[in-house]
């Protein structure tokens, strides 16, 4: 017991000195990305990091298959930034997530769409009708698949929905174990590319589809500066993605292993222009959480309006 009492004694003495030591230490911006997009580029450049070195912090990465693990991680605390389709925080929100919207990117996420495998017959939207059709759960493909079969005038209970994450439904694809995918980039760009592989329609067939840049209110309201500073680089970098194409090709195929033909595809097919949240965009999103809460795909109403954030005025 006494020896217990004197490492215990040890312990808290070398407590103040363990404090200041961690606290010399830079902070830590933790950002959640998938295989593709803006935050891809600004990885590679390591951009993010130059502009928050004078704020005494660094930049942790961490990689998501897809947008609804992410932002768990978001509402867990594991990352504090991080970049998603429509659905996701959607559904985070419904949940109680205190997440907030730092930015859109508006049309971001037209790399999206419904294949259909070799062999299928499937020549409409209507066809759909009676079929297995696969998507990400709570994800942006959940979200236009809504969309496509309320276009061709069929209700979600319309179709067999097969509720897949991305590598999954690779898989079931290839097996032709489903008769169609709704997915976005580079797996849509990868998948598109296989032999007898057809696209149904795309996300701009369908609805336009937004992307957003959400981060934790922790974040925001205790970190403004960082979170202003990340957004704005951001900013920066989708300037230069409009203006380089071919460069960002190569650097999402070295970031991600994705195929360099693949990644082209993807490339010139999005729009890279980041920007505030705005009433149009918030209103768009607002009308895909009053579609979800009334097909009971979320569990109350949700405001989104309550969750966007401004950035403070620098020169106030």
């Amino acid at each position: 017991m006494t020896l217990h009492r004197r490492t215990l004694l040890a312990g808290l003495a070398a407590l103040p000195a363990l404090h200041m030591a961690r606290a010399a230490e830079p902070e830590v911006l933790r950002i959640g990305y998938q295989k593709n997009g803006i935050l891809v580029v600004a990885k590679q450049q390591r951009a993010i990091e130059a502009a928050l070195e004078p704020l005494g912090h660094r930049v942790a990465w961490v990689e998501f298959s897809f947008g609804p693990p992410l932002l768990e991680a978001l509402s867990l605390g594991g990352i504090d930034l991080g970049q998603t389709g429509d659905a996701p925080p959607i559904f985070a929100q419904a949940a109680k997530s205190t997440l907030v919207y730092a930015a859109a990117q508006e049309a971001g996420g037209s790399g999206s769409g419904i294949l259909l495998p070799a062999g299928s017959t499937i020549r409409s939207l209507a066809e759909l009708k009676g079929k297995r059709v696969a998507f990400a759960k709570a994800s942006s493909a959940h979200n236009l698949t809504v969309a496509a079969l309320e276009k061709a005038g069929l209700s979600y209970a319309d179709i067999e929905p097969v509720t897949l994450a991305p590598a999954d439904a690779a898989a079931a694809f290839s097996r032709g174990s489903i008769d169609a995918w709704t997915i976005w980039d580079p797996y849509f760009a990868i998948a598109e590319a296989g032999e007898g592989v057809r696209v149904l329609a795309t996300a701009n067939d369908i609805a336009p589809q937004n992307n957003f840049f959400l981060a934790s209110r922790a974040l925001a309201t205790e970190r403004a500066a960082v979170l202003s500073a990340a957004i704005a680089t951001l900013g920066r970098v989708a300037e230069w993605c409009t203006r380089n194409r071919g460069e960002v090709a190569a650097l999402l195929s070295q970031g991600t292993g994705v195929p360099l033909p693949a990644t082209k595809r993807a490339v010139d097919r999005t729009d890279y222009v980041i920007g505030p949240m705005n009433p149009r965009v918030t209103a768009a999103q607002q009308a895909i959480a009053d579609r979800f809460h009334a097909l009971k795909l979320i569990p109350r109403p949700i405001r989104v309006a309550d969750a966007v954030w401004t950035a403070p005025d620098r020169n106030g």
